[in-house]
């Protein structure tokens, strides 16, 4: 058994290595663009940010435990901050043109069970049968646990949202990752059940990662691409701890504090592989890089 359990983390260990890696050549937008896509309403921006709130965001970062082992285990206190910046809402917003994504909801920081409701009745994208039954169990999670205390940065296939409440760019274009990732998919719905599979999940997590450090790439961004491996392949170990503990959990219940261990267990290679990467990517002068300079800095633009 014992024996087992190392052959096992050994491959979940490859997996979290190997995941992420960047999608090149790199293609703007989705191969394919479904019509049926729920739109946005006539002058609805696409990207809407939640009224700041001092207590309320503040207890969503600090005060709520999961916010707070997701900094801890990713080692960045801008994770779930709740306090996002225009530069990284001004990085989403492009990645979503660039990629021609129109039809995509950004929330940052905002809780808004009305409009998901709706977004989610009006998804002619996803069939009647999934929208109903997975698609209502989504909304409600979302309607019953506000992301402005309890969240964390999600895509929902569902109502093509995407929910913001971190502070970093590479999570951002991650998220977006997700998102394009699902714009491919022809049968939405049943590509979004396969996501509950056991093991499923990795699959869906490389997809975006790998957009996400493609993008960064073909952009030029190289600055934000180091920044984004010290996150993305951190994060990338996170799902692989999940996804073996809920294996080994299916035979045998597993301790919390013995699936903290194995979490930071794989998470931990996460962050040296993450780290040589960031440190063997090379950033170039600003003046040979103008798209990294304008993307890098845009509240300088308007200066």
């Amino acid at each position: 058994m014992a024996h087992r359990v190392r052959r096992a983390t050994l491959l979940m260990l490859f997996m979290a290595l190997a995941g992420g890696c960047a999608h090149e050549p790199y293609t703007m937008g989705p191969a394919f663009i479904n019509p049926d896509n729920v739109s946005l309403h006539p002058g609805e921006p696409q990207i809407e940010a939640g009224n700041p709130h001092e207590f309320l965001d503040f207890a969503g970062s600090w005060l709520n435990p999961y916010s707070l082992l997701a900094k801890l285990i990713l080692w960045d206190r801008r994770v779930q901050n709740h306090q996002v910046s225009d530069e990284t809402v001004a990085v989403m917003q492009t990645y979503l043109d660039d990629n021609g994504l129109r039809d995509v909801k950004v929330r940052v920081n905002q809780y808004a069970p009305g409009d998901e409701w709706s977004r989610l009745f009006r998804n002619r994208a996803i069939g009647a049968g999934w929208r109903y039954t997975l698609g209502v169990l989504s909304v409600s999670f979302y309607t019953i646990l506000p992301g402005r205390f309890f969240g964390g940065d999600s895509y929902n296939p569902f109502t093509h949202t995407i929910s913001l409440y971190s502070d970093h760019r590479a999570i951002a274009l991650h998220e977006g990752g997700h998102a394009k990732d699902f714009e491919d998919a022809e049968r939405r719905g049943t590509y979004a059940a396969i996501g509950s599979l056991p093991l499923a999940p990795l699959y869906y997590e490389a997809q975006a990662t790998g957009d996400a450090v493609g993008y960064m790439r073909a952009r030029d961004l190289a600055e934000m691409e180091k920044e984004g491996y010290k996150i993305l392949y951190p994060a990338y170990g996170t799902y692989v701890g999940g996804e073996f503990i809920g294996l080994v959990d299916i035979f045998s219940p597993v301790d919390t504090l013995v699936a903290l261990g194995v979490q930071l267990a794989i998470v931990i290679p996460g962050h040296v592989v993450g780290r040589i990467k960031s440190a063997l990517t090379e950033v170039p002068e600003p003046d040979t890089a103008p798209q990294q300079a304008a993307l890098a800095s845009p509240a300088e633009e308007g200066q």
